[in-house]
């Protein structure tokens, strides 16, 4: 009816009723909704997308990139210092060229409702797995475990909008607080919508290749492990005999 209105009163409105889909656009992705996209089951229509060529299109060869992060946050692309919103106009066209960052995804709506969105965000796609990498290698693994929590509950808060709540600027410091070593440099290979991170490196980095070698330059005490091993399994060998002790009271 919206449609058949626009119409009828000449008012300008990018969609049609061959392409009735309802779009929300700003400078970190693209969401499309309705139409035929309401049936879960439905592939979304080549005329959904419009920041990323069909995988199947894309060049043969794939393109390589590396993403400089300081504490953090972006800062330079293929060795070129950046601004935030440089970074993220240039990542959408290139990756949106090799097909990279198309999700279709059912999401569950505040209201309680499951709604079916596609969404475009090349950079965004980029980005977020060059970030992790990066994390990866200078947080230890509680770090990441925890944070892994905090996003989750983080993203909730965005998502529903409560952004300026008070949990929302908490968490805020703690995600902020461990930014302070995520500093590097990632390469990442795109090709055929796939996005991979295939080399990482920091000034802060946890990676000692002396002790995780298989070499002969292996500077690990094997040793060690005997000790450890007896602690690590005393919990398992007390439970063990008390439930033994408990099944043969039977």
């Amino acid at each position: 009816e919206l449609i058949r209105y626009a119409e009828e009163n000449s008012i300008p409105i990018p969609v049609t009723r061959k392409s009735p889909y309802s779009v929300d656009e700003n400078l970190w992705g693209r969401s499309i909704e309705t139409g035929v996209l309401e049936d879960p089951w439905t592939e979304p229509p080549a005329d959904v997308y419009a920041w990323t060529r069909d995988p199947d299109k894309t060049p043969a060869a794939p393109q390589y990139v590396e993403i400089e992060f300081e504490k953090g946050v972006p800062v330079g692309l293929d060795g070129a210092r950046m601004t935030g919103v440089k970074s993220i106009e240039t990542l959408h066209a290139i990756a949106g060229e090799h097909g990279v960052g198309r999700v279709d995804h059912v999401e569950n709506r505040l209201v309680g409702i499951k709604s079916r969105e596609i969404y475009e965000a090349p950079a965004a796609t980029v980005l977020l797995k060059a970030h992790a990498a990066l994390q990866n290698l200078v947080l230890t693994k509680d770090q990441l475990r925890f944070k892994a929590l905090v996003a989750g509950q983080y993203s909730d808060l965005i998502y529903n909008g409560l952004w300026f709540g008070g949990l929302r600027h908490n968490l805020a410091a703690y995600v902020n607080d461990t930014q302070e070593y995520v500093t590097g440099v990632v390469r990442l290979k795109l090709h055929r919508g796939n996005c991979t991170v295939v080399g990482r490196k920091s000034p802060h980095s946890l990676y000692d290749v002396s002790l995780a070698t298989y070499d002969k330059g292996d500077t690990f005490n094997q040793s060690d492990s005997l000790g450890f091993i007896q602690l690590w399994g005393l919990p398992v060998r007390i439970q063990a005999r008390a439930q033994r002790k408990i099944i043969g009271a039977d």
